[in-house]
């Protein structure tokens, strides 16, 4: 049975990410459907799997993470409207039997993602 799960790290401050909001949605070509809400804990992970079971199948999904709410409650200075605010990252599951970890590198002016493991 396949699954997806989530890591952010604050590059910027060398930590977890914690107490960030993340919305998943579903992607069905111009719907958008959405799942479910999550919320990273202390470590900057949610506390199981953000989808599983039948909740997971081959498609295309997608993360936003609402980023700037962090950087604001962390004090992070920054001009106002801020860089980066709402991350919306999409991908395709093609293995639904298959983990998919799909980290966040967050800084308050850039972003990077990969498939972890």
């Amino acid at each position: 049975m396949g699954y997806l799960t989530t890591h952010v790290l604050d590059t910027a401050q060398g930590r977890p990410g914690k107490g960030i909001r993340i919305e998943v949605h579903r992607l069905e070509g111009e719907r958008r459907t959405r799942l479910k809400e999550v919320v990273t804990n202390d470590d900057g992970r949610c506390d199981g799997p953000i989808l599983e079971g039948g909740a997971f199948t081959v498609g295309e999904y997608e993360l936003v993470f609402h980023a700037g709410d962090y950087l604001r409650a962390e004090g992070i200075e920054a001009p106002e409207p801020r860089f980066l605010d709402v991350i919306p990252l999409r991908f395709g599951v093609a293995d639904a039997d298959a983990h998919y970890h799909v980290p966040l590198l967050l800084s308050p002016y850039g972003y990077s993602t990969y498939r972890g493991s």
